[in-house]
C-alpha cells in the first residue's frame, strides 16, 4: 500500500470551511444518498486492486464498502468537514480496514500526482460552485488511463422542492434572505462537457438521471432539511429554525408529493459523469 505519511501535514493547508455539518445527524438522515452511492459502486466494474480516491466521503460508509471490494488496492476518502472525517475515522478504524484512510481536504485544492486509478464521488460535488479547479485536480490525481465517476445534483434537481422553499421564504421569511445566492451548482451535460474537455478528459458518458428521494414521514423530510439545507437554515435565527422547517414541510405536504404507499417523495435529478484521463 502507498505510504501517505506526508498527507496529514498537507491537508491542514487545504481546507476551506463553509457550513457546519452534524456528522451523526447527517448519517441518520442520508439513506437516499447512500442508496444511490451503492448503486454507483457497481458501475465501476472493479477488479480488486485499484487505487481509489473518494471525494466527499462524508461519514465514510461508502468508502469503507469500496475498501472491502478492493482487498489488493486501497481507497482514500476526503471531505472538508472535520466532523465527518472524525466520525469516519472512529467508525472504520485502520486495524479493521487496513487499506482505507480518511483525510480532511478541500476538493478544489487536490494536490495528488498520478496516484489513483479511479476518482469517485457521489452526492457531493454540487456543493462546489466552480468545478474547473476540481476537475483539474482530479485529472492530475489520476494515472494515465485512470477513470473518473462522478454523481452529483444536475440541472433540474429538486425543482419542486426548491420552488416550495422559495414560496415559503417569499411568504414569511424574506427578511432573512436578502442578497441570498443559490448555493449549489446543478450543471447540465452540455455545460459539464466543456469543463471536462478543458481539463483534458476523454468523455465516456454524461447523463442526467432522474431519481426519487423517498421519506417515510414528515420527520424524515425535516431531518433531510435540517442536515442538508444548511445554506437556508443557517440564515434563520436558531430559536426560529424549527418553525421555518415546519413551514417548509407543511407547505410541501400540502402540494401533494405523496406516493401510493403514503411516502413523501422528492423528484431529484443526478448528473452522472464517466471520463478517462488519456
Amino acid at each position: 500500500m502507498l505510504e501517505l505519511y506526508w498527507l496529514p501535514k498537507l491537508v491542514n493547508k487545504l481546507v476551506t470551511k463553509k457550513y457546519q455539518w452534524n456528522a451523526i445527524d447527517y448519517s441518520v438522515n442520508s439513506s437516499n444518498q447512500k442508496r444511490w452511492a451503492f448503486e454507483n459502486i457497481w458501475k465501476l466494474n472493479l477488479n480488486g486492486n485499484e487505487r481509489i480516491l473518494d471525494i466527499g466521503c462524508g461519514d465514510g460508509k461508502i468508502t469503507a464498502e469500496l475498501s472491502k471490494i478492493i482487498p489488493y488496492g486501497f481507497v482514500i476518502g476526503i471531505d472538508n468537514s472535520e466532523d465527518m472525517i472524525e466520525l469516519a475515522k472512529s467508525s472504520y478504524e485502520t486495524g479493521k480496514f487496513p487499506n482505507l484512510q480518511f483525510h480532511l481536504m478541500d476538493a478544489s485544492r487536490l494536490d495528488f500526482n498520478s496516484i489513483f486509478d479511479i476518482v469517485f464521488s457521489s452526492s457531493a460535488l454540487h456543493w462546489i460552485l466552480e468545478h474547473n479547479p476540481v476537475l483539474q485536480g482530479i485529472f492530475n490525481s489520476l494515472r494515465p488511463g485512470g477513470k473518473v465517476f462522478l454523481q452529483m445534483g444536475g440541472k433540474g434537481n429538486a425543482k419542486e422542492f426548491i420552488d416550495n422553499i422559495n414560496w415559503v421564504i417569499n411568504r414569511d421569511w424574506h427578511n432573512y434572505f436578502i442578497n441570498f445566492k443559490f448555493p449549489w451548482a446543478f450543471y447540465s451535460p452540455d455545460e459539464y462537457m466543456n469543463l471536462l474537455v478543458d481539463a483534458g478528459f476523454k468523455i465516456v458518458r454524461l447523463e442526467l438521471v432522474p431519481k426519487i428521494m423517498v421519506h417515510k414521514n414528515a420527520d424524515s423530510l425535516k431531518g433531510w432539511i435540517r442536515t442538508t439545507w444548511h445554506p437556508y437554515i443557517e440564515r434563520i435565527p436558531v430559536q426560529m429554525r424549527e418553525k421555518f422547517m415546519n413551514d417548509v414541510v407543511d407547505s410541501y405536504l400540502d402540494k401533494g408529493f405523496i406516493d401510493n404507499e403514503s411516502n413523501i417523495i422528492v423528484n431529484m435529478v443526478r448528473l452522472e459523469v464517466e471520463a478517462i484521463k488519456p
